[in-house]
């Protein structure tokens, strides 16, 4: 059975008949371990003088952005990433500066550290990652897990975090954006709760839900809470639902809108998988990704993986999903025109392709503990999800 929180994402099968073991995840941050995977030829241009410096940074009990932050305040320094890893894990990933010059002295805080390993003569960018690789502990879990590796490929789908975990609603966010509902945008970031919500989270969200309790909740909003505090303010100051929008970073509403590309796609798998259709291997007229994740029509004897689309403005009709893809856009109420957004042309999306399948190597598993290595942009959960069939992902750890 499809749990409810899968549903809202997009996720209605699952792509392979393993039983499934139960269990829990993140039990402790030590159960769940990410080490970033960056290309050999990335790894021997690191040099150890001159350029921009290039860092290890190892954390726990924080997430990227909020550690870069950290570091940012106490030596001055903005250093950038190559991809996001959450707080509920121990993650070892590479951070690069954006201008040259010395690197600052090593040091550690309770909840990470950073560490210079050289300098690269050009900063580093998502291209240079190729993967993660993991290791995860599953506690409480029936035996089994050694055998799943027998039951073949996993569907590609986006994970929970794409869509706010115990709180999935950017995809929503980013619906009410392209339909220019920017008033049910705005309630979506204030009062939207879910059954994971704590109870004075979904206090204060009630209070917000009427437009009459802006100033008078507002110092109640808790200080975690910033994107909502940057819209109160604004709706407060202006009382214009697209202005308060638009005062929220922007690589935070790009996201919106990708997360709601993302829900599309989830349903599309989804759908295509229900009708039958071979996610798996690539046919005659498909598109594909080949070895170096350049984007082509299917050529027969090459290395090439399936490619579903990745909706937005610039859609691509002439693929074998496209009927799957049109029945949900119509359901939707969505066009691919609706993602160029003339009221907030900085966060339209032309779209693309997106890998049908799950690319997962370097695969073992030893009684309760499975470690793996997954492509970029692949969720580890979504795979997690197949191994534990979890009734509660959120009671799970996921």
């Amino acid at each position: 059975m499809i749990p409810n929180l899968d549903s809202q994402i997009g996720i209605s099968v699952y792509s392979t008949t393993f039983p499934g073991i139960g269990g829990k995840i993140r039990v402790v941050p030590e159960d769940f371990i990410v080490t970033e995977i960056i290309s050999d030829k990335t790894k021997n241009s690191v040099r150890d003088q001159e350029g921009y410096a290039v860092y290890k940074l190892k954390k726990k009990k924080i997430d990227t952005n909020h550690a870069l932050s950290g570091i940012f305040k106490k030596k001055g320094i903005r250093l950038k990433s190559l991809g996001l890893k959450d707080s509920s894990a121990i993650t070892e990933q590479f951070v690069c500066s954006g201008n040259k010059g010395k690197a600052i002295e090593n040091f550690s805080t309770e909840k990470y550290s950073l560490e210079n390993i050289g300098y690269v003569k050009k900063p580093l960018s998502k291209k240079d990652m190729i993967g993660n690789h993991f290791k995860i502990q599953i506690s409480d879990c029936s035996d089994g897990l050694s055998k799943f590796i027998e039951y073949g490929q996993v569907l590609n789908f986006y994970g929970y975090q794409r869509f706010g975990s115990k709180r999935p609603v950017t995809h929503l966010i980013g619906k009410a954006i392209l339909q220019r509902d920017f008033k049910k945008a705005v309630d979506l970031i204030l009062s939207f709760t879910s059954t994971y919500d704590s109870k004075e989270n979904i206090e204060i969200r009630e209070k917000l839900s009427d437009k009459e309790n802006y100033e008078k909740y507002l110092d109640q909003v808790p200080i975690q809470m910033d994107i909502e505090r940057i819209v109160l303010k604004e709706m407060i100051e202006h009382d214009e639902y697209i202005r308060a929008i638009r005062a929220i970073p922007l690589s935070l509403r790009r996201f919106y809108i990708q997360a709601y590309q993302s829900f599309i796609f989830n349903q599309s798998l989804s759908l295509s998988f229900e009708d039958g259709e071979n996610l798996f291997e690539a046919q005659s007229s498909d598109v594909c990704f080949d070895y170096n994740g350049i984007i082509g029509k299917y050529v027969k004897g090459l290395d090439q993986r399936l490619a579903l689309p990745f909706v937005g403005y610039s859609y691509y009709k002439k693929t074998r999903f496209d009927y799957q893809i049109s029945k949900i856009l119509k359901q939707e109420e969505i066009t691919p025109k609706d993602f160029f957004i003339k009221e907030m042309q900085e966060v339209s999306s032309e779209g693309g392709f997106r890998q049908a399948a799950i690319h997962c190597f370097n695969y073992t598993s030893k009684q309760n503990t499975v470690e793996f290595s997954l492509s970029r942009g692949m969720f580890a959960t979504i795979l997690l999800r197949e191994i534990m069939k979890p009734e509660d992902p959120m009671l799970a750890g996921f």
